[in-house]
């Protein structure tokens, strides 16, 4: 008795090829939407703080740096909508409830509902999770970016004085 099987019809080239150009379409879609927004809430972000820092109104960039952290998870959340309404237009799921609910679960690479995709089309939630991964670690290069901002802006609100820190 074989340790393994091989099943051939799991390499059958009309599901390998089609599951491939549709979940490539889906990451640079959402690569594409993600670089435009995040992009842009990180410039907005960077312009309001030097201008806030120059006119000594430090708190301003705290409140927006804050800000914009959250509508930088309402992108992730877009994001997962995106692949949600994606994978429903194409008739993969029955509703789109639960075509977000597999897009949210693949893309945050969780893994809190089971895999729902019919058979043949299974692999697309290698693709969500690729652009899940792709697109949070986008995030926290700008993240990264945004805190050395705040940091400065720390540093010159409370230059020369003391405070504590717990």
């Amino acid at each position: 008795m074989p340790f393994f099987t091989i099943d051939v019809s799991d390499f059958s080239p009309g599901y390998i090829f089609t599951d491939l150009f549709i979940g490539v379409i889906g990451v640079i879609a959402i690569l594409m939407v993600h670089g435009t927004i995040v992009n842009r809430l990180l410039m907005r972000f960077d312009q309001s703080a030097i201008a806030h820092i120059e006119d000594k109104k430090y708190n301003w960039v705290f409140v927006q740096f804050y800000l914009s952290f959250i509508r930088i998870a309402m992108v992730h959340i877009l994001e997962i909508y995106i692949w949600g309404v994606y994978l429903a237009l194409l008739g993969f799921l029955p509703n789109l409830v639960k075509a977000v609910l597999f897009a949210g679960s693949c893309y945050t690479t969780i893994g809190f509902v089971e895999d729902i995709l019919p058979y043949g089309r299974k692999s697309l939630a290698f693709y969500i999770a690729l652009s899940g991964f792709f697109c949070l670690a986008w995030t926290t290069s700008a993240m990264i970016d945004m805190t050395q901002t705040y940091k400065a802006a720390w540093r010159k609100k409370y230059e020369g004085k003391k405070f504590f820190l717990l």
